[in-house]
């Protein structure tokens, strides 16, 4: 029997020495290149680099205090609600590693031991994209507090093509709040251009053209999107054989939202675009599951507001991917599926962040069959305990597209097909 007891805590010993030798160049480099370098390194969000062990030790104290409040790395979607490509959570053993190197005095290691250094494919996460378009001048949006603006760009294309994906570079990072890309073939964003002397025109509550209204069909034939950009979010290809399709007569006009208030600034935004390079079998469309009548009561810590998208026989689809949206009152969002009887979770914030958003794709896209159903249910903290609450004194907040304003919004990427 002693010896019995004996065993475990040899193990356990074991294990504790093992840690002690964690180093760098072994297993924190590795970590690093995994879960934080994508948005730490030179001009992108991160607020420092995290390329070198000097940059590591530099930031150590920080890191510890982020992975022990669980700030970083910024993964969002909560397990067990979903399972994506991509995540670049921390499991259990790095994030020990991560502290007990920390802990030990940050130890180099062997150098032959580190990890490859990363391709540095320069400020584009996917690579030189195949066609770049930007706003056509710089522009500086006036001081103050939400300035929408669109721009017209045209792209040249002499043939349809299908997109696989979008990057978008905000010129200005400080002064731009979130970008969202529309298609228009009809003309009028051009005639809208035209008819303001500054750089792009003003384009509050919408890009200021019919973007199919009610006509479902003329949304599943010329798409009205290839979608956007908020802090947070990172760039990813569509699975194989799917694309957004980009008719050459189109236009993609760039509504870019700017908060300015106590500051502004230049800016030209650019669009990186991807294309399909094998055979596009499915397109895909974002539809959103939206809830616009929203009144929040100043003071209410915990307002619940719901929505919810049914499935019409004949419009079978799979989602592949997932945009949720809220501003700064948000606290927590979710998507679940019902079908037959039974609830399935497709994604949970449970701690918003407007800071840090982004598209989560699934790695097994998900069917939703005739007569099953999408439930999106956001919180909203609207109290003086929430620190985030733009508005002193409070007020009740509504539907907007301010920043003042709130959202509650989900984004689905899907394609139609019979199962």
């Amino acid at each position: 029997m002693s010896g019995m007891r004996i065993l475990p805590i040899l193990l356990l010993l074991a294990t504790v020495g093992a840690r002690a030798e964690v180093t760098y160049t072994r297993e924190v480099s590795r970590i690093l290149a995994g879960r934080c370098q994508q948005c730490h390194r030179p001009g992108d969000i991160g607020p420092m680099s995290l390329l070198t062990y000097e940059d590591a030790v530099n930031y150590a104290p920080d890191i510890k205090r982020v992975v022990e409040a669980g700030i970083m790395p910024p993964w969002k979607p909560t397990e067990g609600h979903g399972k994506f490509k991509g995540a670049f959570a921390l499991k259990t053993e790095e994030k020990l590693d991560l502290l007990t190197w920390i802990d030990n005095g940050t130890p180099l290691g062997n150098e032959a031991d580190l990890a490859p250094k990363p391709e540095d494919k320069g400020a584009w996460l996917l690579g030189e994209p195949d066609l770049t378009v930007k706003m056509p001048v710089v522009f500086t949006p006036a001081r103050g507090k939400d300035v929408y603006r669109c721009f017209v760009l045209p792209t040249g294309l002499e043939e349809d093509r299908f997109v696989s994906a979008i990057d978008i570079l905000p010129g200005n990072r400080k002064i731009v709040h979130h970008v969202i890309v529309y298609l228009d073939s009809s003309g009028e964003a051009e005639k809208l251009d035209a008819k303001d002397e500054e750089p792009g025109y003003d384009c509050y509550g919408g890009p200021g053209f019919d973007l199919g209204g009610s006509n479902l069909l003329s949304l599943l034939l010329n798409g009205y999107t290839l979608g956007g950009w908020a802090p947070g979010a990172r760039p990813e290809k569509l699975p194989e054989g799917i694309g957004m399709r980009l008719n050459k007569t189109a236009r993609m006009v760039l509504q870019v939202h700017y908060y300015t208030g106590g500051r502004t600034g230049e800016d030209q935004t650019s669009v990186g675009i991807y294309f399909n390079q094998e055979k596009v079998e499915k397109s895909l469309y974002y539809l959103p599951v939206v809830q616009t009548n929203l009144n929040i009561p100043a003071g209410e810590a915990a307002h619940e507001a719901t929505a919810s998208l049914s499935v019409l026989p004949g419009l079978e689809m799979r989602i592949i991917n997932v945009f949720p949206h809220m501003h700064l009152l948000g606290t927590k969002i979710e998507l679940n599926k019902s079908y037959a009887g039974e609830k399935e979770p497709l994604i949970q914030i449970g701690q918003w962040d407007f800071n840090w958003q982004g598209t989560y794709t699934y790695e097994t896209p998900v069917k939703m069959p005739a007569f099953s159903r999408l439930g999106l249910r956001c919180i909203f903290d609207n109290s003086v305990n929430n620190p985030k609450n733009p508005n002193n004194p409070l007020k009740d907040v509504k539907w907007g597209e301010g920043t003042e304003d709130e959202m509650c919004l989900a984004f689905v990427g899907v394609i139609f097909e019979r199962f």
